[in-house]
């Protein structure tokens, strides 16, 4: 069946769950009272290391991908590293997480990021390599897919499971637009998979590479026009990929850029892992031998003789104890948005500072029910089938004028029934829902839809309650920012050893590509390091001086 987010395509690059446990790294460590004063660095004696402490900061996609293949490439390049990993939050995988239904493992739901693609050779090739299953489509032979505009269904397919749309379906209704979408699409997408590649892999410039590939072209320009510029119809564009980009994106055909709007009809061999798509960088960095540390927030960066200094305050897993650390690196990466970290960076530290940039509040909501969603709310007559998964597109005059209210007359991105479920209390069969929308749901939406009254006290609600809605979950996310048109992104490098990753959402914001970003910060970070041990071992081969004595250098 339908699944939200799982219904079309690329899903951003929204985290992940681990049952992982707080892991200790080694540093300062203090337990924080009111007695005890803030620790202060002790050095180590100035010993020469070969091997280089490299920082990463989130666990999220691009976080678990940077050290995935910062240990392969470092390696392979015969690069000591010593990597460590601090996630502010209790799991792995950021936005690509799940949550127990009824509080029951064995029924995980995906609350982030829900699949992904054929083309997604990182994630699909790590899913393998990892020994993990691919989970199959949940479709039931009498599942229907709705597009509603507010008022009415403006077009309806039987569903075909996550690859919802069906090109020979659509041509009588639309034409040639389908297919023009289509060939635009893979051109488009064919253009930014050269950067998993040399000539155009590594990159420090994210803009630079955007321009060789003529990528700005399609940046520069909304999703709209975009559209028009290729011949692909008002009406399609409309019904059909503004659906797309609002149930990916929360965002309308006039504000999301050409390149995003392209990745939103990427559907081909749509997938997700059975128990959760976190696995998958929960996977990375088990294999990447890193030291993970979880309830590990970050609270401040500075240098100290020519290393990173992180401060940390963790929490420990089993005692709720707090502590202060502090540790000292040679290369930091942030793999998470700089504006949503709370770190405090030493003044004059970074060369450029990332710009604020404003990401989509989006509040997803899980329940389960015994009721099927209620034909009158949509206007539906008697004996009409209501759809199964309902996304939602806007009427040609009703365009919000305020780029961040996007949602418009329907009042929600989407609604989809995600498979039947067992209440464990009741035993009742149940009907798994999933719901995108701006702001949170309260009880008069939610009968409205269901056609019978819900409890005002939604927190109130339990398996053994008795209500129409005998599970209840919601969660908000700052799930990817707002794609406006841009023709600049943020730099990879942010100063010498100090790399970021979030500049790549505002390009493109999926679970793909912010590994990709990861695998590309790897490359950088083992280049520098090279550049680095070379610069070392020069003058020491030129003191040793006779062809007959060798560098212990030599052996890195």
């Amino acid at each position: 069946m339908y699944t939200g987010w799982n219904l079309l395509l690329i899903v951003a690059v929204l985290g992940g769950q681990s049952a992982g446990a707080f892991w200790p790294f080694h540093g300062i460590s203090n337990v924080v009272s009111a007695d005890t004063p803030e620790p202060e660095l002790e050095l180590e004696p100035e010993v020469y290391d070969p091997t280089k402490r490299v920082a990463i900061i989130g666990a999220g996609a691009s976080g678990s991908s940077t050290a995935y293949y910062l240990q392969q490439f470092a390696e392979k390049s015969g690069v000591p590293v010593n990597i460590t990993v601090f996630e502010k939050s209790h799991y792995v995988g950021g936005r690509s997480t799940t949550v127990n239904a009824y509080g029951n493992p064995l029924e995980r739901v995906e609350l982030g990021a829900s699949i992904f693609v054929e083309v997604n050779d990182i994630l699909k090739n790590a899913s393998r390599k990892f020994g993990l299953r691919a989970k199959d489509s949940e479709t039931e032979s009498d599942d229907l897919l709705g597009i509603w505009d507010g008022e009415k269904f403006v077009f309806t397919q039987k569903d075909s499971g996550w690859k919802w749309w069906d090109v020979t379906k659509i041509l009588w209704k639309y034409g040639t637009a389908p297919i023009r979408t289509q060939r635009l699409m893979q051109s488009t997408v064919g253009r930014f998979r050269q950067l998993y590649a040399p000539p155009f892999f590594p990159f420090k410039s994210l803009s630079d590479r955007a321009l060789d590939l003529d990528l700005i072209s399609v940046t520069s320009l909304t999703g709209e026009q975009y559209l028009a510029n290729n011949s692909i119809g008002a009406s399609y564009a409309t019904d059909i990929i503004q659906a797309s980009t609002r149930v990916n994106y929360g965002q309308n055909l006039n504000l999301i850029h050409g390149l995003e709007t392209m990745v939103c009809m990427a559907i081909e061999g749509a997938m997700q892992i059975d128990g959760g798509n976190w696995q998958i960088f929960d996977g990375m960095l088990k294999a990447s031998k890193a030291t993970v540390n979880l309830n590990s927030t970050v609270s401040s960066i500075s240098k100290h003789k020519g290393k990173y200094n992180i401060k940390t305050t963790s929490q420990n897993a089993t005692t709720g104890e707090a502590s202060i650390n502090q540790a000292l690196f040679d290369t930091i990466v942030l793999a998470s948005p700089l504006q949503y970290s709370g770190i405090e960076i030493e003044d004059g530290l970074l060369k450029h500072t990332p710009d604020n940039i404003p990401y989509v509040t989006l509040h997803v909501t899980l329940f389960a029910s015994s009721r099927t969603l209620d034909r009158t709310f949509f206007n539906l007559g008697p004996g009409s089938q209501v759809p199964t998964s309902v996304l939602t597109t806007l009427q040609p005059d009703q365009i919000p004028s305020d780029p961040e209210k996007p949602c418009g007359k329907p009042g929600f991105f989407s609604i989809s029934l995600l498979r039947k479920i067992i209440n464990p209390e009741t035993l009742e069969v149940q009907n798994l829902y999933k719901v995108f929308s701006p702001h949170s749901l309260d009880s008069e939406f939610l009968s409205a839809i269901l056609g019978v009254p819900i409890p005002k006290n939604l927190s109130s609600i339990t398996a053994t309650s008795g209500d129409a809605i005998s599970w209840y979950y919601p969660h908000v996310w700052h799930s990817y920012p707002y794609e406006y048109p841009r023709v600049t992104f943020e730099d990879s490098a942010l100063a010498n050893n100090f790399y970021y990753t979030s500049g790549m959402e505002s390009f493109i914001s999926t679970m793909e590509t912010m590994a990709l970003m990861g695998m590309n910060v790897a490359q950088l970070v083992v280049d520098e390091l090279n550049e680095v041990l070379e610069a070392v071992k020069e003058p020491v081969q030129q003191v040793l001086g006779s062809h007959d004595k060798q560098s212990p250098l030599d052996e890195l």
